[in-house]
């Protein structure tokens, strides 16, 4: 794709356009795609913030002799922290900040199908946070029921739970309206020539994801609903002693909450399998497989939530089940990571800041899968099930994989954003120092639940106590690689030299367009005549 020509005198970046209101109201009040997806940008990297404090904590606490929390106080911040990681960072992140700046420019379109819609699930997800930092310290203080709500004891303890699940509803409500305007636009606004399979990979990630949250969030919604009229008027849904059945709320928690994996992962994905052909200078190996293989892991995963669920009591055929489509719907996410390997095969490799949180993600995503079919096996999880293997297995998944993603597509995607480059060798120390300070972190609490550390323990017996020194001294280790990822991101923008409009040499539309764009990102229209990644047809434009 040849660099469209742009005259000098008419291009402004997007971040200073003059729109119908002036000031801080053309952000709040903006319809514009690329200004919505900065304001969540904005949005949840201070929520991440607040989140890493929090967790910092936590792992001071857990250094032996340092107990500096209370049970009740731990509680609280480990549900707290939980909350802002799944409902407000993880599950939004990609597909509200990339998805919204780059699904109209990767499909060849102007726009969101309905803009006024898209600010609008910007505003419900603000109020979510707002009604989650309420309950904090109104009616009974901070939740301390861990990020699942489990009941019977959310319908007991004094903590406001009402107000923090409401907050949880709202922020479905934004999830759905974001994943119909998402199917919408993919479906109504590609460019001519686009079918299909002519789209970019990370925009099937973002589509399968879409249809994962407008499918299975309402079901959550409905839950949460039920807990805040259980709390509130006495009805008996989930409390056995009023006829309620707390193995109900499991279900109805785990329908959802497994697929939102699926919403957390899916869309970094898809970013990933954009990244390594642009940095491998070959075409993706596979196309068709890894788009089909991102609905399977939609589809199939929306059945397995029954493996959280082995030690409650369900039948030995549901559990046999569950199993059998929990090692299923690993198939899939291995098709990706051999099409991805196969890839990079006899490639041309540029080895830049995006490939190398790439290459972190498969070596991560893999461990966290690979454990998860020992939690997914039958046998092992009565032994492995609430110690810290789970813990540990998640944040391999969310984190490492998820995680390492959104780190990817920030440093792949940032030059575009702002038209500034960060600096390539502190980026890489930045990433090499956060790499290893996540696997100091998170390997031994695999150790940890293998020996019977159980999990949301605020104090632990003197035998567990040298693995989580080592944990908290890696957490400590993370958590300056941070630091150096914000800060060398933070001196990119402010500092940074002018960055070209194809720095990575790209061949999807995003590429063709100015660093940054401008309000309008294309003058016409592009017209499609092959696939995303044919780099030696770059010049045709499409």
């Amino acid at each position: 794709m040849a660099e469209r020509e742009t005259h000098e005198s008419d291009y402004v970046p997007y971040f200073l356009h003059k729109g119908k209101y002036p000031g801080a109201l053309g952000w709040l009040l903006a319809t514009d795609h690329k200004r919505i997806g900065l304001l969540y940008l904005a949005c949840i990297a201070t929520f991440f913030s607040v989140a890493v404090i929090i967790g910092v904590i936590m792992r001071i606490n857990m250094l032996p002799g340092h107990v500096i929390l209370t049970a009740q106080q731990y509680n609280a911040a480990f549900t707290l922290h939980g909350i802002i990681m799944v409902f407000l960072v993880v599950i939004p992140a990609v597909p509200t900040i990339f998805g919204n700046f780059f699904l109209p420019i990767l499909i060849g379109g102007r726009d969101m199908i309905f803009p006024r819609l898209n600010l609008f699930t910007w505003y419900l997800f603000v109020l979510g946070a707002v009604l989650a930092l309420v309950s904090v310290f109104f009616g009974g203080g901070a939740v301390d029921t861990g990020w699942t709500f489990y009941v019977p004891f959310s319908l007991k303890t004094t903590v406001n739970v009402p107000l923090a699940v409401f907050a949880v509803f709202i922020l479905g409500m934004s999830s759905i309206l974001t994943g119909i305007n998402i199917v919408t636009t993919v479906h109504q606004l590609r460019a001519p020539g686009m079918g299909f399979f002519r789209m970019p990979l990370s925009v099937w990630g973002f589509y399968a994801t879409a249809w994962v949250q407008i499918l299975a969030t309402p079901i959550i919604g409905i839950t949460m609903l039920l807990v805040v009229m259980e709390r509130l008027f006495g009805i008996g849904v989930f409390d056995p002693a009023k006829g309620g059945d707390p193995l109900l709320y499991q279900h109805l928690f785990w329908i959802y909450s497994h697929p939102a994996v699926y919403i957390m992962i899916l869309p970094a994905m898809g970013v990933i399998s954009d990244i390594f052909p642009v940095f491998s200078r070959k075409n993706i190996y596979g196309y068709k497989m890894i788009a089909f293989s991102s609905l399977a892991i939609a589809s199939v995963g929306s059945l397995v939530w029954g493996h959280h669920m082995y030690v409650s009591g369900q039948s030995d055929t549901a559990g046999i089940i569950f199993s059998l489509l929990t090692f299923l719907v690993a198939v899939p996410s291995a098709i990706k990571v051999f099409n991805w390997l196969a890839t990079m095969y006899k490639g041309s490799i540029q080895v830049e800041p995006p490939f190398l949180y790439a290459l972190s993600f498969i070596f991560l995503f893999s461990i966290g899968g690979l454990t998860g079919l020992f939690l997914g096996a039958l046998s092992p999880n009565v032994q492995l099930h609430n110690t810290y293997f789970v813990v540990a297995h998640f944040h391999y998944v969310i984190f490492g994989g998820m995680g390492f993603g959104l780190a990817a597509a920030v440093h792949y995607w940032f030059p575009k954003m702002t038209g500034k480059m960060y600096n390539k060798p502190l980026s890489v120390v930045a990433w090499l120092v956060v790499f290893v300070g996540f696997n100091i972190f998170y390997f031994p609490m695999f150790i940890l639940g293998w020996e019977g550390m159980p999990r949301r323990y605020y104090d632990y017996l003197p035998q567990f106590a040298t693995l989580h020194q080592v944990a908290s001294i890696g957490s400590f280790i993370m958590v300056a690689g941070l630091v150096l990822v914000a800060g060398n991101l933070l001196r990119g923008l402010v500092a940074g030299a002018r960055a070209p409009a194809n720095p990575w040499g790209g061949a999807t539309l995003e590429w063709t367009l100015p660093s940054p764009p401008g309000q309008e990102d294309f003058e016409e229209i592009p017209v499609i005549t092959h696939g995303p990644y044919e780099f030696d047809k770059k010049e045709s434009g499409a």
